[in-house]
């Protein structure tokens, strides 16, 4: 059975999916970037995503060794991507000529987060940020000026976030006196 092609069509609404092929450098997940004619599904019912014609979307097959309660990944997610968009809704901060796009997860037909494949593989459809970059390493002075801000804007979004709204998905993994040891 291809996995990722039938993991792609449980987050396709209509039209047919044209290409699924691997995408990026990670070492934990798998991650596909799929191509569909047509819509595919979307939390959020403003998303681009819910346009007519050719679009993309990331899926990423959770790697479930290293993160065994895929659930609660989602939960954060959901949690983090709420808490942005009402915070920026209640303080909206100057653009300043950048971008301000977090991925956002998109519901199967059956409206869940996730997909569940035959062999239990854990599935999950993204938005895909047209034009965005991922690198591996800083390559120069204005490169980790923006890695800085992006950071820092990152943690002012997420300043007044309680801590108990998010899940433990790694326990121990944040705290750094367990890796002295």
């Amino acid at each position: 059975m291809d996995y990722p092609l039938a993991a792609a069509e449980q987050f396709t609404t209509q039209g047919p999916v044209l290409e699924v092929r691997e995408y990026g450098q990670g070492n934990v997940n798998d991650t596909f970037l799929v191509t569909v004619e047509g819509m595919v599904g979307s939390a959020h019912p403003t998303s681009p995503l819910d346009a007519p014609g050719a679009k993309r979307f990331i899926l990423q097959r959770l790697n479930t060794r290293v993160f065994p309660w895929p659930q609660l990944i989602m939960g954060n997610l959901r949690v983090f991507t709420e808490h942005v968009q009402a915070r920026l809704k209640r303080k909206p901060l100057p653009r300043r000529g950048r971008r301000r796009d977090a991925p956002r997860a998109l519901l199967t037909k059956e409206g869940e987060d996730h997909w569940l494949g035959p062999d239990g593989s854990f599935w999950r459809a993204l938005t895909f940020i047209e034009a965005a970059q991922s690198h591996g390493t800083i390559e120069n002075l204005e490169h980790a000026r923006e890695v800085g801000w992006a950071l820092g804007l990152f943690h002012k979004l997420l300043s007044d976030l309680p801590p108990e709204r998010l899940a433990d998905t790694l326990p121990c993994f944040h705290i750094t006196p367990g890796y002295l040891r």
